[in-house]
């Protein structure tokens, strides 16, 4: 078994220094792995197969873990052992002929325009009030990824081009346009915050704000808004589902997403069905 676990640690600095997988993505893969290596120690395995995945599956089950956990842990494997056949640790995978199980990712959830409008204008008489409405806005503005966000520097604004470049999974760059309301929004908060640093959002040393700050500040104007738990994931969405609904095709908001596989971004296909609904109950003879 120690075997495995100098595998997984070739395997993290793979992710890290030649795929430039982000650090949640590197924890989320060590803990997964780790967790069946554990279990595997458990049950007194020291060559896995296919039948230990499919029991290490039955026993993740019992312990109450939901289908996309499972599913989660079964792609983090398969990746692992990918690794090991690659790089000749091992000749056959025990995930080659493992079934994935069946996720359907539940329809994001999404504010309407007007609730949209109404949460960027909650900020008000707030020391941070226009740094905290800026983030709403540009959130809306463009549909970055909250990493994305605070990786933000104040080099990647282009307020006379209109544009962010954004540095999103795997630094890939991604020039995202921005709209009148958010380069006014931008260019207020800078003239007026003068934030330190180089950072388009810093903290108060003029460093990187962290996740979990960004997550509060759109916490706190979601539960004002009275639509309980909104988060930079609710802005996104909301982004992506009022293009379409705007008229927008998906493979432009595939790269606007900065999604890979356009395969990611067709759980917002549920929006143009509904667009084309609407469309063929007003424009057909017997809608």
């Amino acid at each position: 078994m120690e075997r495995l676990y100098r595998y997984l640690d070739s395997f993290i600095r793979h992710l890290v220094s030649e795929r430039g997988s982000s650090p949640h993505t590197v924890e989320a893969y060590n803990r997964d792995i780790l967790v069946f290596i554990k279990y595997l120690e458990e049950i007194a395995c020291t060559e896995p197969e296919r039948r230990h995945v499919e029991a290490f599956m039955g026993h993740m089950r019992e312990k109450g873990k939901s289908t996309r956990s499972i599913v989660r842990s079964i792609s983090a494997l398969r990746g692992f052992f990918n690794f090991l056949l690659l790089d000749g640790k091992i000749t056959t995978s025990p995930l080659e002929d493992v079934d994935t199980p069946k996720f359907q990712p539940p329809i994001p959830r999404v504010l309407s325009e007007d609730e949209m409008g109404e949460l960027i204008r909650l900020p008000e008489g707030e020391k941070m009030a226009v740094r905290d409405r800026t983030i709403l806005e540009l959130l809306y503005a463009t549909g970055l990824r909250v990493s994305e966000l605070i990786g933000l520097k104040k080099g990647d604004v282009n307020l006379n081009g209109g544009f962010v470049v954004a540095l999103g999974k795997r630094s890939k760059e991604r020039v995202v346009p921005l709209g009148s309301y958010s380069r006014d929004a931008i260019k207020a908060y800078l003239e007026t915050q003068k934030p330190p640093g180089q950072y388009l959002f810093p903290n108060r040393h003029g460093g990187m704000i962290t996740r979990q700050a960004i997550w509060k500040i759109i916490r706190k104007y979601g539960l004002q808004l009275h639509k309980g738990r909104v988060s930079p994931h609710t802005i996104r969405h909301t982004f992506a589902t009022h293009l379409l609904e705007g008229g927008a095709d998906l493979r432009s908001v595939q790269v606007l997403l900065g999604h890979e596989d356009i395969s990611t971004t067709q759980i917002y296909t549920h929006v143009d069905s509904k667009r084309l609904k609407e469309i063929h109950k007003k424009h057909h003879p017997r809608g």
